[in-house]
Formats: C-alpha cells, structure tokens, sequence
C-alpha cells in the first residue's frame, strides 16, 4: 500500500484523462483518415474555410440581378478597399495565401467570379472578358465599394484591366498579375493549346501533376485523393470551362486587354513571374508599351515561381501591391 494516497489518487486521475484524450485524438485521426478517403472534396472545402477563418475574411453575399456574388470580406475596414479577381479555373480561395499580408493595410474583398466556385452560373450565359467587366460593376455598385484598388491574376487580370478601361472613375490603382489578354512570346502551353488539347482537362493524377508543372516553378504536393477532387472538378465541369477558354482565347478577346490598355488612366503595377510558363514574361513590354495614360508605371518581376505567382510568392506579390497603392 502506497505511503501517498493523495498522490496515488491524482496520478490515477492524470491516467484515466490521458487514456481519454488518447482516445479522442485516435478518433480524430481516424474520422480525418475516413473523410480523406471517402470526402476528401469536404476536407479541402474545410481546410479553406478555416484559413479564411483565421485570417479574418468572412464569407458573404449579395445578389445581382441574376447573380448571386459568393465573396470573402475582411481587413482594415476603414482602409482602402481592394478588389482581387482570380483567373481561370479558379475561386476566392486562390488568394487567400496572399490576402493575409494585405489584410492588415486594406479593406479586402475577393469575389468568386460569376460562373466559378460557389457564385452563380447560368446555364447559356455569357461569361467571355466584357460580360464579366459588365457583371463586375454590378457587384462594386451593389457593394458600394466607391473607388478601389483593383488586382487580378491572370484571366482575372485582363477583367480587371479592361474594367479600368471602361470604368476609369471607379480605380483609383490597377494590378495586373500574370495578366492575360495581351500579347507575348508563344510557349508550350500555346502549342498545347494550339494543338486542340487543354491543359486544363485532366482526367487523372498524371495529366493533373502535369498541369501543376505548367502553373508552378516548384509545384506543391499534393495529396493523392486531393488530386482526385481536381480531377472530379475537371470532368464535371469540362462543358463550361472549354466554353470560357474557347471565349477568352478567341482571335477578337485574346488580345482583348492589349487594345484597351491606352484607355487606362489610373496608375498601373504589373507583378510577373520569371518561369512562367502559361503566359510569358515577355507580356510585360506590351504592357508597357500600352499604358500610354497611366501616371503611374509599377513593374515588379520575381524569380522561383511560375504562373500561379500569388501562391508560390504570395508575401511578395502582397508587399508589391502594398508599397505601389498605399507608398507615394
């Protein structure tokens, strides 16, 4: 019999609490395991939702006219707001890496474009380079938002661009990442383009791998049932994404942004990766060839990262933005 029954009876119940926080962490690991292979869609709507979470954005939205706006909303609310539009294929979350560096000095705003992630897409409508600009006013007007910085990255860039165009009264700054809808030397995502077969169609984990080659100087890994809910994402949505790169890559919107950029008036950053390998760094001399207007002409170029610059380099393509809109 112990000497010590008060310390006997304490570490009896230090056990039985460890033996129940074991089980609990063994029937966390094991519910993760199942949702990873049975729900791994769930997983990654999840693992969004908390960094969105954890970084103060909140998902909200609004409807306008036929469409319904699914946006996050967060930062310094009495700060500028800035605008952030993704590109092809993409949603809000693409940003989100990056949003965290901006959140502090900007009112943050990042819509999932009408036709893309959780916002509405109507069955027949349009949804090429002018429609979108059009359907972009809306959703500023119905916000509010008055006068914005306004960034987009690639397909998000030549919306965000030709907005500026249209509606030079509504951006006070423009960003342009890795834009689309100006002209540069022809690589071999053209070719593959060219050659009838997207890129962007992936039916398997080798065709996705190869994708993540194209959009990342150092593609991250991804798991394996996580590749899956990317593949699924492709084959359901095919009939859809082929329209809009069919729409966006056609002889008259190609280059749609590049006629535009004269009519830019508000001050102007481009950010660029070196290795990217889905549009070229050689769109920056058509860029500022263009922008005859602009007062303002930012260039920031970055080395170790490709196409999808706001997830490889997301602290530095914040800091860019930052220093341009907010620094004299």
């Amino acid at each position: 019999m112990s000497d010590n029954p008060a310390r006997d009876a304490l570490l009896a119940r230090l056990a039985r609490r460890l033996k129940i926080l074991g089980g609990l962490v063994i029937g966390l690991a094991v519910i993760g395991l199942a949702v990873y292979f049975i729900a791994p869609r769930l997983l990654l709507r999840g693992a969004i939702a908390v960094q969105a979470w954890r970084d103060g954005l909140h998902r909200e939205s609004v409807q306008v006219g036929p469409t319904r706006w699914v946006y996050l909303d967060g930062g310094k609310q009495d700060g500028p707001t800035l605008l952030l539009l993704h590109g092809y294929g993409g949603t809000y979350a693409d940003w989100l890496l990056a949003a965290r560096y901006l959140t502090g000095n900007f009112h943050v705003v990042i819509p999932d474009l009408p036709g893309w992630g959780q916002s509405t897409r109507l069955p027949d409508a349009d949804y090429g380079y002018a429609a979108q600009v059009d359907r972009l006013h809306g959703f500023v007007d119905a916000l509010h938002l008055g006068e914005i910085a306004l960034a987009g990255h690639s397909m998000g860039g030549a919306i965000a661009g030709l907005y500026a165009a249209k509606y030079p009264k509504d951006v006070a700054a423009l960003v342009l990442v890795d834009s689309a809808g100006v002209r540069f030397k022809p690589n071999g995502f053209v070719r593959e383009l060219k050659s009838g077969k997207s890129p962007f169609d992936i039916d398997n984990r080798e065709q996705f791998r190869h994708l993540e080659s194209l959009l990342f100087a150092k593609p991250p890994k991804v798991p394996p049932r996580i590749e899956d809910v990317f593949v699924d994402k492709s084959e359901g949505e095919r009939v859809f994404d082929d329209k809009v790169l069919r729409a966006i890559t056609a002889p008259g919107a190609r280059d749609a942004l590049q006629t535009a950029l004269p009519d830019i008036t508000a001050p102007t950053l481009a950010v660029w990766c070196t290795e990217d390998h889905v549009i070229d760094i050689s769109a920056l001399d058509a860029i500022r060839k263009g922008l005859t207007r602009s007062p303002d002409i930012g260039v920031t170029e970055l080395t170790g990262c490709g196409h999808m610059s706001i997830m490889e380099k997301p602290r530095e393509v914040a800091q860019s933005i930052t220093h341009f809109v907010l620094l004299p």
